[in-house]
Order: C-alpha cells, then sequence, then structure tokens
C-alpha cells in the first residue's frame, strides 16, 4: 500500500508552504535562487528515496507533483534560478488545485448520498403516476433523485410471501428512511424488519389498531406518514350504489378474508345494509386464485349489485376484476380511482396518487433533515371523489340519476 506523507494529506497551502518556503538547517549558507533550486532538488530526491522509488510516479499519483518539481529543477536549471520565488509558488498552485494531482483517498473524501427505500405493493412502475409524484414531492423539499439522494425501489408485485424478504433487504442496506405504499401488508412487513428505521406509510388501513403507532396525533415509534381508513365510507358507497341501482335487491360484498386489512369493514357493510333495508351476501376471495371462482357464486347467487372491499390482492387484479363484472353484467362500486379509470362502473375514495407528493415534502423531506417520524402526526384525506365511469354505465344498460351526476366529482366518457 502506498504511504501517503502526512503533510501532504493536510491540503495544498500546507504542501505548498512545505515546498516553497526557504530552507532551513543545512541550506543557510545558500539562501538565494540558486540555493533553493538546490533544495528543492534534493528535498524531491530525499522524498523519492525514502519511499525507493526507481521511476518517477504515474500521473494521478500523489508524487508526480513533487517528481514535476525535481525534474522541472533539473531539466531547466537557469530558468529556475531566474524565476522569482512568488512567480514559481503560483505556478505551483496552479499544478496543485488540479484535481489530477491529488490522491484518490483525498478526492473521495465526501459525505455519502442519503438512500431511501421505495417499498410498493404493486409491480414495477418507477415512472406511474405514485413513484412520479413521490419524486415531485421530494424536489420540492429540496431533494432530487440521483444528484443529493439516491432512491432503491422495491416491487412485491402483488404477492404476500415476498414481503418480508424485500423488507429484510432494505433494512440490510441501511436505507435512511423507508416509504411503504400500495396496500397496508407493506408498511406491515417493513414494521416487521425494523423498529430503528424510520418508516413512511401511503396506504390504507388503521395504523393504530394494526400496531404501526400509538396514535394518530403522536405515533410514537417510527412509522408515520398518511392513510386513509376506509371503513367509515362503506356506508357511503353502500348509498350511492343503491341509487345507481335502485332496482336491485341482492347487494354482495366481495371480502378478501382474514388478510383483509379492514376487520371492520366487512362487519360495517352489513350492517348498513341492514339499515338500508337490502339484503347483502358476503363473498371471500382470500387469493387472486380465488376471485374467479368468487365471481362464479356471484352469478349464481343472483347479485344484483356488488361492492369491492379495500383488499390489497383486489388493488393489484383491478382489470381482472374490472373485466369480470363487465363479463358478467354486475354493477359495481369500487374503493379508489384507478377502478373507474379502467373500466369500473363507479368508485368512491380518496386519491391514491396525491398523498405521494405529499409523503415525498411533508415526511421524507424533513426527516432526511433530521425529524423524528415519532413526532409527525399521521394525516387522513380530507378529500374523498365520487367518479363514474358514463360508457360501462351504457354497457350495463344503466341511466345515472340526475341526482347521482350532481354528486358526481368526474364523469368518465
Amino acid at each position: 500500500m502506498t504511504r501517503i506523507p502526512s503533510f501532504w494529506m493536510r491540503g495544498p497551502a500546507v504542501a505548498l508552504t512545505f515546498v516553497a518556503r526557504p530552507v532551513r538547517g543545512r541550506f543557510t549558507s545558500n539562501r538565494g535562487p540558486n540555493g533553493r533550486a538546490w533544495a528543492l532538488q534534493l528535498w524531491a530526491k530525499k522524498r523519492h528515496h525514502t519511499r525507493q522509488e526507481s521511476n518517477p510516479p504515474a500521473p494521478g499519483n500523489y508524487g508526480s507533483l513533487r517528481m514535476g518539481v525535481w525534474a522541472f529543477a533539473s531539466q531547466a536549471g537557469g530558468d529556475l534560478l531566474m524565476m522569482r520565488r512568488r512567480e514559481f509558488v503560483a505556478m505551483l498552485g496552479g499544478a496543485a488545485a488540479s484535481p489530477a494531482i491529488w490522491p484518490p483517498v483525498a478526492r473521495a473524501q465526501q459525505p455519502a448520498m442519503p438512500v431511501i427505500g421505495y417499498f410498493d405493493w404493486f409491480a414495477p412502475r418507477p415512472n406511474a403516476g405514485p413513484a412520479a409524484a413521490f419524486r415531485q414531492g421530494l424536489a420540492d423539499a429540496g431533494y432530487v433523485d440521483g444528484q443529493n439522494v439516491t432512491i432503491e425501489y422495491r416491487w412485491a408485485e402483488g404477492r404476500y410471501d415476498r414481503l418480508p424478504e424485500l423488507a429484510a433487504d432494505l433494512v440490510r442496506r441501511q436505507v435512511a428512511v423507508i416509504v411503504a405504499t400500495g396496500a397496508l401488508p407493506t408498511a406491515l412487513a417493513a414494521k416487521a424488519a425494523t423498529a430503528t428505521i424510520p418508516i413512511v406509510v401511503a396506504a390504507g388501513g388503521d395504523p393504530v389498531k394494526r400496531g404501526l403507532a400509538a396514535s394518530l396525533n403522536r405515533p410514537g415509534g417510527n412509522v408515520t406518514g398518511m392513510t386513509w381508513i376506509g371503513t367509515e365510507l362503506v356506508g357511503k358507497r353502500l348509498d350511492l350504489l343503491h341509487k345507481m341501482v335502485p332496482q336491485a335487491t341482492t347487494f354482495a360484498y366481495l371480502s378478501g378474508g382474514p388478510r383483509n386489512a379492514f376487520e371492520e369493514e366487512e362487519s360495517n357493510t352489513v350492517a348498513e345494509a341492514r339499515a338500508l333495508g337490502l339484503q347483502l351476501i358476503v363473498v371471500e376471495a382470500r387469493s387472486e386464485q380465488d376471485i374467479e371462482p368468487a365471481f362464479a357464486t356471484l352469478v349464481q347467487r343472483e347479485t344484483g349489485a356488488l361492492i369491492v372491499g379495500v383488499v390489497a390482492h383486489f388493488t393489484y387484479n383491478s382489470n381482472r376484476i374490472v373485466a369480470l363484472a363487465a363479463r358478467h353484467k354486475i354493477p359495481a362500486m369500487y374503493p379508489f380511482p384507478i377502478y373507474a379509470f379502467r373500466g369500473g362502473l363507479m368508485s368512491y375514495g380518496a386519491d391514491a396518487v396525491s398523498p405521494l407528493r405529499q409523503i415525498g415534502f411533508e415526511y421524507v423531506g424533513p426527516i432526511l433533515k433530521g425529524a423524528n417520524p415519532a413526532d409527525l402526526p399521521i394525516q387522513r384525506p380530507t378529500k374523498f371523489e365520487l367518479i363514474i365511469n358514463q360508457k360501462t354505465a351504457k354497457m350495463l344498460g344503466l341511466e345515472i340519476p340526475r341526482l347521482l351526476l350532481a354528486l358526481t366529482d368526474k364523469v368518465i366518457d
């Protein structure tokens, strides 16, 4: 390993002072220009032999400046003797400022960029709405991916079994903060993997009841962010669907079974249906393999309208569910706008994209600057949108009531 002189690592100013100052001691009898040139030659030669080098260092080696002085002093002899000390120091300073002269170790003394772990339930989509919105919010907070921060993406691709390993991988990567989005199971997996790395959630579910935080106002641990709890929206969704299909007598609720992030949603739906005088059946689809059999059951039970629950593998398979509802001509209400934009009849809930920008600006940015996630309140959306797909309504032979149309925030033609 090459040894670097301690004075050299102290910076250009110290090195220049060492080289350019009048040489004392054994050279005091030759203080003129000749003495200084001779001193420079002997100084370089002494350092050269100390390192036991037989050839001048290659460019980029810390010794190139010193050997350059030696060669210059030997070759230019008379010119150097006529050069004034101030001119020589100026020349030497310009050379020392070049990054090629300094040793790689010195050039590498820069703090590493913080790393953010972006942990998403869905398939890889780094340029899609949620990820792009998150990067925009992060930029608003002063952090740009690739410039002063690095984002590491991990995609679960709708598989529960991948969550623990992906979360553990981010912990091994020693990221500065984990953004768990797409579905509540990502947040639960991240929390199970670490109790110290800050976790910012952007998903549905009640973080208090799921053990992620002590309270919404004072999370008290390493988890904070935004959540749309959703159980209180069940009655509203059922009422809006009833207004769309008032002739329906049998309603169904598509549940995700025990993996459902909203244990209370199913019971709340049953209670709301009873209050409205509607008959409600519950059909479970515990995995994506159960989705088609569940629709077969809905058809067999002559379901007149369907409410799709807030379930992670339902959202991941939204295209499939929308297509099955259309094939069997079942009017359905969905929890997120993505369903309506993909052809579902109607949706009522919070936008799942806009909160990601807020996550980047109000949570991840401050945490990178030193904020404690335990002190950042968990927020809930305040705006919910009713979206109706008019094209799907016509396909199902439904006419949108004027009263319902007046309540609609967006109509998809």
